[in-house]
This record gives C-alpha cells, sequence and structure tokens, in this order.
C-alpha cells in the first residue's frame, strides 16, 4: 500500500520541469508505469481503483486547464495556442522599480498623518494675524525661510496636475543644498503668472529607490532621492520668452513681432507641458523631457520659425543609430507647420540627447532643414 500512495501522489501532482504538452505526454505513461512497478512490487490487486482515480485526476486537471489529451479527440497532440494563454488583466506594478528618473511637474508637500500636520500647526506663527495654516504655501515658504531643518519632516512630492506621482527625499552631504531649491521652487510657484519669477513647471532628477511613502490622503507613491542639485531647474516662462524676443528681434522692437513670438512660444511650452506628460523613467522619456523643456535652448534655436509664426507640429523620439561607447543617445525631432499656409514646407529640427547619466546632456549641435510631410 505504500508504493500504491506514493503513485497517486505523483500522479495528482506531477514534478516536471518541462512545458505543458510535454507533461500532457507524460503523465498517462508516468501513471502507467507506476502502476506496472505496483504490480511486479507485491502490491494488492485492492490497489488498481486507486491507480484509476489517480489517472482521472490527471486527466480531469489537464481538461480543466482548457487543454486536450494526446490520447483523445482528432487534435489529439496539438499544443496549447496563444490564445489559450494566460495573459495579465493589468501592467505590473513598477512602484518599487529602481534606476533613473527625469520627471516634469509641480511641486508640492504632504504631511502623511495628523500628527504631523498638526505640529506644524503648532510651531508655525501666525501670518499677518491669521492663525498658522500648515497647507497655506505661502505661510509654509516663509516658516521654511527661517526654519530650512524642518524641510525634511515634509513629504516634498512631484505632482502631474494634482496627482502626486514621486515622493523626493534628499539624502547625502547635499540634502540641505537640495532642500533649500525646493524651497525656492516652491516659493515660485506661488507667484502671480504675470511675475518675471513665476515657476510654471520643475524638472527632478532622481534615482528610484524602490521604497514608497503612503500620502495623507491614503496614496502610495514611490520615492526618488536627488543625488545633488543639478539638473533641478524651475522653468521661469515668462523670463523664457523675454529672453526669446529678445534673441530674434535683437536691437529692433517691434511689438506686432513681440506679439506673435510671446504667443507661438507660449503655445509650444503649453504643448510640451500638457500633451507630451509622462513619468520620466524610461530612456525615451527621459530624453523627451531633457530635449523639449530645455525651453531657453528651444528659444534661441528656433527663433526663426517662432518669427515665421510657425507652430509646433509633433515632436518624435527614436534611438539614435549613432553613439559613443557607454552612452544611451536618442534623436529628438521637432516639427514645425506654418497654421496660415498649409502648403508651405515644414521645418524640422534635429538633436541629440545623451540620457545614460543622471543628468541628460545634448550631443553636437542642432540640424534643421525643411520637409513636405
Amino acid at each position: 500500500m505504500t508504493t500504491t500512495s506514493n503513485t497517486v501522489s505523483a500522479a495528482v501532482s506531477p514534478q516536471c520541469a518541462c512545458d505543458e504538452g510535454d507533461q500532457i505526454a507524460h503523465e498517462p505513461e508516468a501513471i502507467t508505469q507506476a502502476e506496472a512497478d505496483g504490480w511486479h512490487g507485491g502490491a494488492s490487486p485492492s490497489a488498481a481503483p486507486f491507480l484509476e482515480e489517480a489517472r482521472s485526476l490527471a486527466s480531469s486537471a489537464v481538461g480543466g486547464s482548457g487543454l486536450r489529451d494526446r490520447g483523445s479527440g482528432p487534435d489529439a497532440g496539438e499544443r496549447p495556442s496563444a490564445a489559450r494563454a494566460v495573459t495579465a488583466s493589468a501592467a505590473p506594478d513598477t512602484s518599487t522599480a529602481t534606476g533613473m528618473v527625469y520627471a516634469l511637474g509641480l511641486l508640492g508637500y504632504d504631511f502623511g498623518s495628523e500628527a504631523r500636520r498638526d505640529s506644524f500647526k503648532q510651531l508655525m506663527p501666525p501670518s499677518n494675524q491669521l492663525p498658522a495654516n500648515p497647507y497655506d504655501s505661502r505661510q509654509m515658504v516663509d516658516y521654511l525661510a527661517n526654519n530650512l531643518a524642518e524641510a525634511r519632516s515634509l513629504i516634498w512630492t512631484l505632482n502631474i496636475e494634482l496627482t502626486p506621482v514621486y515622493a523626493i527625499e534628499p539624502v547625502g552631504a547635499f540634502a540641505r543644498d537640495v532642500y533649500e531649491v525646493l524651497r525656492a521652487m516652491l516659493a515660485g510657484e506661488i507667484l502671480a503668472e504675470t511675475d518675471p519669477d513665476f515657476i510654471q513647471r520643475v524638472s527632478i532628477p532622481g534615482l528610484l529607490t524602490g521604497r514608497t511613502v503612503r500620502l495623507f490622503s491614503g496614496q502610495v507613491v514611490p520615492v526618488i532621492e536627488p543625488v545633488n542639485t543639478r539638473g533641478m531647474y524651475g522653468w521661469k516662462t515668462n523670463s523664457l520668452i523675454d529672453s526669446a524676443l529678445n534673441l530674434s528681434a535683437g536691437s529692433k522692437s517691434d511689438s506686432a513681432l513681440d506679439g506673435v513670438i510671446r504667443l507661438t512660444l507660449d503655445g509650444f511650452l503649453n504643448r510640451v507641458y500638457y500633451d507630451l506628460r509622462n513619468l520620466g523613467r524610461t530612456s525615451h522619456d527621459r530624453a523627451l523631457n531633457f530635449a523639449v523643456t530645455n525651453a531657453f535652448q528651444v528659444a534661441t534655436t528656433f527663433s526663426d520659425a517662432l518669427v515665421a509664426g510657425m507652430q509646433l507640429d509633433e515632436i518624435s523620439v527614436e534611438k539614435s543609430p549613432f553613439c559613443r561607447m557607454d552612452s544611451d543617445c536618442w534623436d529628438v525631432k521637432l516639427k514645425f507647420f506654418d497654421p496660415e499656409n498649409s502648403n508651405r514646407a515644414k521645418r524640422i529640427y534635429r538633436f541629440t540627447v545623451d540620457v545614460s547619466d543622471l543628468i541628460p546632456v545634448t550631443m553636437g549641435e542642432v540640424r534643421s532643414w525643411t520637409s513636405a510631410d
């Protein structure tokens, strides 16, 4: 009976490293061989019902997965098709992934818990005869200006629109410098939109840690660590537009031309910020984020297209066919068109971005040509 019991266990739970098709073919043979061994080993004839039950269980287990036994049906011996394969219902969770990030968005902060929020409310002084309000960004900026060490007690977040996508956690010898930059960026975001120092977007390079943090709302976001302040920029749209106007018009001032350039560049920046948003994790997205948000370079390089009143048509990012050793190079192409004349040739600008390091860099000069498409 001991031999029979072992045979049943092997039939129900076969330990096979082969694929499903081979496993199906071998199971009936394994049972038959085990049965023969059982009879030769002196097992009692009463073991036959157990062997028959084991064969039935193995057959039903195979049939339950939607596959056919090789020994029956016209399609005997056919391997399972791709349509029968089990597929995931959703993309895998990458919140614990590691790697480099170059992300764009708006800066924010969170408390994580009611106790942490109340501790700030207790420590912050009243502002303009108003009670302390930790949710008021202006009061928080003023408080951190004199108490920068308190910035570590906040959960700094990078938001796309109103949704936090990363928690920013500076570490290392330059953590204080990073916190100072974060405070300055937050101060620029709360300025009036007409202010020259108004910050519309920020760029944050960092390393994915594989850790997550729970926000006050209950949302869990991955944590990124900025190594230092390199690559952390607050894009001041008004200043960038003024720079483009000065470079394009030179010493001559033309109010009509200024209005055209301002409208065109503002539309370009809005298209970049709102239509091409991503998490900045892949090499493709990091190249795109770095290239199209380097707005000062855009303003100086595409000044002729801006002066002509051309608008951004599309942006494409492709793997570069040529690259230096130990680099990850991508070609970024920006296509401009004339919205008032569809027969006019489109203008294409191409430049290469290397994203192998934490801070992407441009390679070579920007090249341009015209195209009918």
